[in-house]
């Protein structure tokens, strides 16, 4: 890690060193909207788990640093119309779910976390440290004030002993899970040894206009293997459309709300003030402080009388991360830098060079190159995206009001199309379906299907969310599994039977060539003189893809095994048929394994545990009370 990325993410270690113990049960930010436009109230039960609840307010939450992340990650193109579609609110939901369980099943093994474990944990905490001490109670309470939204140390110490209690009863369930000295080395050797390939790959499509098949091989084969093309039950329904898109369109925002809404939510468009700095730094670490500072003292001398900040800084400055560049940070905000770097900073003029200014990283002289003031852009520029977005959020909530009443008018499927009319929605009939295939006009509505599929002739389905909005749909009819005709099928037999055809050449060319090809003293050019091509791969590991034959764990099965300078016989991979000669080995040393041998063990340990503790959880689970309140979650996300 460069110096500069260090001194950009200490400030911001307490976001995510929870992480280090299997949870992070962090307060994260939810704009006051969220918590009053679903008319849902905060403290309203999602999910109980043998009394302890997953409350709106703790969803919401979630959901929203969720969304942020994405959108930090992704960028516009990630709506939450989109999430909801992928069925985000469903995995939120299970994983508070699964934390409250795990905290149930903790407290049920009579596992507890004391105060002073809390204590020792947050004293140990590299954010809350200066010089390998404590940075006192003080600096403690400013450093959770820094976080946005500000934390009080009741709530991140109550999420403290949250997370280690769940890291106790990780250790209790798994903490018996080991990783020997040799499985950690076959490991090692496995990902990290290499093999060069010349690789002849014949594939069977570059046999397919050898194969010629007549009607009569066509019918041969579909007698054959009539059974693999037999066709699944297929049902066909009416449904009708409460589309989101239409409910949008009629409705209206009043100019106060759009008001309120940018007042409540002005952060969402204020860009933070900004500084762009450079810095020369003269290291501490093992050094004579004094020594330093006076060495320090006399750049700071040359930059002031008038030097180029730029040719000292390549020529003193320690900080290998930007000394080629002049020093150039480039541009920060608030909470980027460590807390000393910063005030310094955000206290210059434009052109300004600072005192010496000593952090954990050294002694710092400061440029400031260019500053930005805080921008918040005005309510005419963002309005219409506030408008947009409160249209969305109020065309889900009557989108889903319309269904629900129209799923409690309609009890049959002689329902469907009056009540349908009387609401002014179509009603639309679609062809057979499969259960995994799209819906005509819906496109893929598993939900749909599943509830489709489960119904009697005549019945409904209740109101279901698809991506237009949501539908409710009655069975209109359904076809048993049948074994087609041919003349149904025929085209994929067809091309099954080329298929099979093009594979089986491909196989017999190679058995023809192999022989020829292993007693060659040089297999390229031997190869090239039967017209077959010859791919030379890069020193690659296990599971690289090869050209034309993709990640092929057959071949790396025989290339690993083989002595260097041996051919292979042909070897069969779903993609055709390849024969091999191993050009090069690069294996790994003891030393090699000794230095990757701890950071290995790790990660195969947390593998084997995490595992282990899934697989446990998920029969604990089975013990536990738990009722989750969809209506509620379709409440809260139909926004």
């Amino acid at each position: 890690m460069t110096m500069l990325d260090r001194m950009r993410r200490h400030k911001g270690w307490l976001k995510w060193s929870l992480a280090l113990v299997v949870l992070t049960f962090v307060v994260f930010y939810i704009p006051d909207f969220l918590q009053t436009s679903t008319g849902a109230a905060p403290s309203a039960v999602l999910a109980d788990i043998e009394g302890e609840t997953v409350t709106v307010g703790a969803f919401q939450r979630r959901y929203s640093a969720q969304l942020q992340a994405y959108r930090s990650a992704y960028g516009s193109q990630i709506s939450e119309q989109l999430l909801r579609q992928l069925g985000i609110e469903q995995q939120i939901l299970q994983q508070l779910v699964d934390e409250e369980a795990m905290l149930v099943e903790a407290r049920r093994q009579g596992l507890r976390v004391s105060d002073a474990e809390i204590r020792e944990r947050i004293l140990s905490l590299p954010a809350f440290q200066e010089n390998g001490q404590f940075i006192g109670e003080q600096r403690y309470r400013q450093l959770l004030q820094f976080q946005n939204p500000p934390v009080t140390p009741a709530e991140f110490e109550a999420n403290m002993r949250r997370a280690l209690l769940v890291q106790k009863l990780r250790d209790t369930v798994s903490g018996w899970i080991s990783v020997s000295d040799a499985e950690v080395a076959d490991e090692f050797r496995t990902r990290n040894e290499k093999v060069t390939l010349e690789v002849v790959p014949l594939t069977a499509d570059a046999f397919r206009n050898q194969v010629s098949v007549t009607e009569a091989e066509v019918a041969s084969y579909f007698e054959t293997n009539k059974e693999s093309y037999r066709i699944g039950e297929k049902r066909k329904i009416s449904y009708a459309l409460v589309d989101v898109d239409r409910v949008r369109e009629s409705i209206t925002v009043p100019e106060e709300e759009i008001a309120a809404f940018y007042e409540q939510n002005r952060q969402q468009y204020t860009t933070p003030a900004q500084v762009r700095a450079s810095h020369i730094l003269f290291h501490l670490d093992g050094a004579n402080e004094a020594d330093v500072r006076a060495k320090a003292e006399e750049v700071l001398k040359q930059a002031r009388a008038g030097a180029d900040f730029a040719e000292l800084a390549r020529r003193y400055s320690q900080d290998e991360s930007n000394k080629d560049s002049g020093g150039d940070l480039d541009y920060f905000g608030r909470g980027r830098m460590v807390p000393e770097f910063e005030a310094a900073a955000f206290a210059m003029k434009t052109g300004e060079i600072s005192d010496l200014v000593k952090t954990d990283f050294g002694l710092h002289i400061i440029k400031v190159t260019d500053s930005q003031p805080e921008v918040t852009r005005p309510l005419a520029e963002v309005r219409p995206e506030i408008e947009d977005q409160l249209k969305w959020q109020r065309a889900q909530t009557v989108a889903e009001q319309n269904a629900k009443a129209l799923e409690a008018a309609v009890q049959s499927a002689a329902d469907l199309a009056r009540v349908a009319s009387e609401r002014g929605l179509t009603v639309t009939d679609t062809p057979l379906f499969l259960a995994n295939e799209p819906i005509e006009g819906l496109g893929p509505a598993p939900e749909v299907s599943a509830q489709v599929f489960q119904l009697g002739e005549g019945q409904v389905t209740p109101a279901l969310r698809v991506s237009r909005g949501w539908v409710v749909a009655a069975l209109t009819g359904r076809q048993d599994p049948y074994v087609p005709q041919l003349a149904e099928v025929a085209e994929r037999v067809r091309e099954d039977l080329v298929r099979q055809k093009a594979s089986e050449l491909a196989k017999a060319r190679a058995a023809e060539i192999a022989a020829t090809l292993e007693a060659a003293a040089d297999f390229a050019a031997a190869a090239r003189r039967a017209g077959l091509e010859v791919v030379t791969t890069e020193p690659v590991t296990r599971n690289s893809p090869i050209a034309s034959l993709g990640v092929s764990p057959e071949i790396d099965k025989v290339a690993f095994a083989l002595p260097v300078g041996a051919v292979s016989d042909p070897i069969q991979t779903p993609q055709g048929t390849a024969i091999v000669r191993v050009a090069a080995k690069e294996g790994v040393t003891d030393e090699q394994i000794a230095a990757g041998r701890d950071a290995l063990r790790e990660e195969l340990l947390n593998e084997r545990r995490d595992r282990f503790f899934s697989a446990y959880m998920q029969k604990a689970k089975q013990s536990l009370r738990i009722q989750v309140n969809q209506d509620l979650l379709s409440q809260v996300v139909a926004r």
